[in-house]
């Protein structure tokens, strides 16, 4: 029996390499996205522990001085709930784009996986028929000898 070799093993490793990079990177931005996910969570918490602030202050007395402050810190955070929006944006479109990279690089993996699996079953099937006719063989000599001697003793 013949030992089943695949011609095509360098360029599954290969595959299989850049698979795991791009699975890495793939990961990668999925934490720089939650990372800025959290970082617009927590500007939102901040705007609204503001507007409670505000709210709060105009139940008591008014200070012009304590307003302005107040408003210029509010309107500080909430450009940096802009800038947040627009970096968890940018990190959803660079995750989609790793993914669609790992997705490419998977299916190509698993090409060369159906390959290898068609090519075993070939070489298995020639295994098999290889097999069969020398037991087909041996079968026909043993038959031809019963025959051989059957025809000696008869004779």
């Amino acid at each position: 029996m013949k030992k089943f070799r695949f011609p095509l093993h360098p360029v599954a490793i290969l595959r299989e390499h850049r698979q795991a990079r791009t699975r890495e990177a793939f990961a990668a931005a999925v934490r720089v996205f939650t990372e800025a996910e959290q970082q617009l969570a927590a500007k939102r918490t901040e705007i609204r522990d503001f507007e409670n602030v505000v709210n709060g202050g105009r139940r008591e007395k008014f200070r012009a001085a304590d307003e302005i402050s107040f408003w210029d810190a509010y309107r500080r955070v909430c450009d940096e709930e802009k800038k947040s929006e627009g970096v968890v944006q940018q990190a959803r479109t660079a995750m989609e784009d790793s993914r669609k990279i790992y997705l490419e690089a998977h299916r190509a993996v698993k090409v060369i996986e159906k390959l290898e699996l068609k090519a075993r079953t070939a070489h298995r099937l020639g295994v098999d028929r290889e097999a069969q006719l020398e037991s087909d063989e041996l079968s026909g000599l043993r038959i031809a000898r019963r025959l051989a001697a059957s025809t000696v003793a008869s004779s």
